[in-house]
């Protein structure tokens, strides 16, 4: 399947457009029915994978982090192990609520919120990330714009986790199921568009940086994902 990258209804909408709202209510349900949050603590948890969690307290930046719930969801399950985070959330729009912020804070974890471009924002002087996450965000890009953010993310991050759309026939036909989950119409277009620009393969691990210093795993994950995990070496 040749990879296709189209305009999403969401990324259009006002933030405070009810049909904004549902879609981003619904994309928190899709992530958990993707299992992203189970994903992320496997690969980044203590005794699993990369364990980058050793820095106390964590440096964390999430780009394209929305209200931050994926990551709030993280932060619980890594509080059991006595992790706290520093947090940046960078997004085009603030869409983090309060309560999410006092979830985050009863936890130990501080939160920054960043309205900004996110090619702006890694190419100012901000300090290297213990751990760079993007969930659901590098499809949004042609070829020559994720090669470009990979590059500056790569500056600015001393491990960095993409969990993105698998680009398959199976994930395109769950795409286009996504009504029967009550999603609305603004995510059952987004939806078949986000996986018509998913990944496959090595894709994303061709437009990575091929310096010599970076460990760089690439999978499929669970049902629907597709995931690169790059590690700095030492």
């Amino acid at each position: 399947m040749r990879r296709v990258v189209e305009p999403e209804l969401l990324d259009a909408l006002p933030p405070d457009d009810p049909r904004a709202v549902g879609s981003r209510g619904d994309l928190r349900r899709l992530n958990f029915v993707m299992g992203h949050a189970h994903i992320l603590t496997r690969a980044l948890a203590p005794g699993h994978g990369a364990s980058p969690l050793r820095s106390r307290p964590l440096r964390l930046v999430e780009l394209g982090a929305g209200d931050g719930s994926l990551l709030l969801q993280l932060a619980r399950r890594w509080s059991v192990h006595g992790i706290t985070a520093e947090v940046t959330l960078l997004d085009r729009h603030t869409l983090v609520s309060g309560e999410t912020r006092r979830a985050f804070a009863a936890l130990g974890w501080s939160v920054e919120t960043v309205a900004s471009d996110v090619f702006a924002w890694l190419s100012s002087p901000v300090p290297v990330a213990g751990v760079m996450v993007a969930n659901l965000f590098l499809h949004h890009f042609e070829e020559e714009g994720l090669g470009e953010l990979l590059r500056l993310a790569a500056a600015k991050a001393d491990l960095f986790i993409a969990c993105e759309p698998r680009r398959s026939a199976f994930a395109l036909a769950a795409a286009r199921s996504v009504g029967l989950l009550g999603c609305n119409d603004v995510t059952q277009h987004d939806a078949v568009v986000s996986v018509r620009a998913g990944f496959a393969g090595r894709e994303l691990s061709a437009f990575w940086p091929q310096t010599g210093e970076w460990e760089l795993r690439e999978r499929s994950a669970g049902l629907f994902s597709h995931c690169l995990l790059a590690q700095r070496n030492g």
